[in-house]
């Protein structure tokens, strides 16, 4: 066996602490930003912060909203209400209606297992049984709203016809064994099961739309979330004008008292060193962010200037990619650059993907953004005869057709459903 050296040249790209570091501020949103920065200050004796003194102007800007699950939790800065929690509000009514010991007792579970939209939806009633808890729910009543503590739809819907509207008798019927077809708006079977007109089945059905299905909705302890923007686009003298709202960001210094040790020939200097080195990729990673962002949002108005106008229908088909061509950036760093951004413009504050969208083809070969077929989609239900709503393929033919847009049934009930309309099944109502 004969042994041979060789000798070859590789290309490699080896992923540094500082490269990872830069592609992570990137992604980052502002206020993700800031918490970064207050760690490193943690991390790094050499980095000195200097806050800002709070800019009330800005915080005005602020968009405000009732905490959701769908909010993007790294974007909000939880404000907890001082309010007393609306638990404590309904057992403290209940506490001066009723004076029995075990009624207070029973009536405290119950309030206490409520969920966020009112309903009592535990299942093992230890230490009570499914009788009491059932009185317990109708002494509820007595303290409103009427259908909390429900512990399923039917019987939310019930508890209101019960106590507020006695007379529904032909309510309280369909509600009780013919909910299923409600739903699925079977007029025809609920006017043969029941034996009674369409127009009949059409009232009963106007009514039970006024009934509340969630009675106390908000029932959880309240928090008021603050949407904080990274961009902000405003009109200035009839132009628009653009910046990143990063001024409540603290300044980053270099901590002088260790100076001196950068020069040292000794294991302490060398931890300094690294450290300095470490605080001057920070700083050059921030500023590397705050321009790549910048240089998006400035082609952003260009391509979408129209938008800012006339709101999201005027929305022209935008991708990274188009992006990243005119600003000469690979298309994933586009990317992370616009991950968890919210901005903030005259037309409201949205993640900043929204303006980008994707296009589709017409018939004379041109294109038409997602965003403006939505639209189209959803203005087209809104005006269709509601007693025969078109099917998707119908729709879908439609646009094709009248509008030249080559779009499939499966894209209309994508964007359908996107858009939180239901199946024509579930958008008919009855004639007359």
């Amino acid at each position: 066996m004969e042994l041979v050296l060789n000798q070859r040249q590789e290309q490699s790209l080896t992923m540094t602490f500082q490269l990872r570091q830069a592609i992570e501020l990137l992604q980052y949103s502002t206020y993700d930003l800031y918490q970064y920065i207050k760690e490193k200050e943690l991390e790094n004796p050499l980095i000195e912060l200097e806050e800002h003194t709070k800019d009330f102007s800005s915080e005005e800007r602020f968009t405000s909203k009732v905490a959701s699950s769908s909010s993007s939790q790294q974007l909000i800065d939880f404000i907890k209400n001082n309010d007393i929690c609306m638990r404590e509000k309904i057992f403290k009514e209940a506490k001066l209606l009723f004076k029995n010991k075990e009624e207070l007792q029973l009536l405290h579970y119950i309030i206490y297992n409520l969920d966020d939209s009112g309903y009592f939806l535990i299942k093992e009633y230890e230490p009570f049984n499914e009788t009491t808890i059932e009185q317990g729910i109708h002494l509820l009543q007595q303290i409103g709203p009427v259908g909390i503590g429900a512990r399923s739809l039917q019987e939310c819907l019930l508890l209101q016809v019960t106590y507020e509207f006695p007379e529904e008798k032909l309510a309280k019927t369909l509600i009780e064994n013919h909910l299923d077809l409600l739903a699925n708006r079977k007029w025809n079977e609920i006017a043969r099961y029941m034996k009674i007109p369409l127009a009949t089945v059409k009232e009963l059905y106007d009514f039970i739309q006024t009934l509340n299905p969630k009675p106390f909705f908000g029932i959880s302890n309240e928090s008021v979330e603050y949407l904080n923007p990274d961009i902000i686009v405003e009109y200035k003298e009839g132009n628009l004008t653009y910046y990143l709202n990063d001024g409540y960001l603290p300044e980053i210094h270099f901590n002088n008292d260790y100076a001196g040790l950068l020069q040292e020939k000794d294991e302490t200097s060398k931890y300094i060193n690294n450290q300095y080195t470490q605080y001057k990729w920070l700083l050059s990673s921030i500023e590397q962010r705050r321009s790549t962002i910048l240089k998006i949002v400035k082609v952003l108005l260009e391509k979408q200037k129209e938008f800012f106008a006339e709101g999201f229908s005027a929305l022209k088909p935008l991708t990274l990619k188009d992006i990243a061509s005119e600003i000469d950036m690979h298309e994933s760093t586009v990317s992370r650059a616009t991950m968890h951004k919210v901005i903030q413009t005259p037309r409201g504050s949205f993640d900043l993907r929204l303006l980008f969208t994707s296009k589709l083809e017409t018939a004379d070969g041109s294109s038409i953004s997602q965003t403006e077929v939505k639209e189209l989609l959803a203005s087209f239900i809104k005006n269709e005869n509601k007693t025969k709503p078109f099917s998707d393929q119908k729709i879908a033919d439609y646009l094709n057709s009248e509008k030249g847009i080559n779009i499939s049934r499966r894209t209309i009930s994508k964007y359908r459903e996107e858009l939180n309309i239901p199946a024509s099944s579930l958008r008919k109502e009855i004639s007359g």
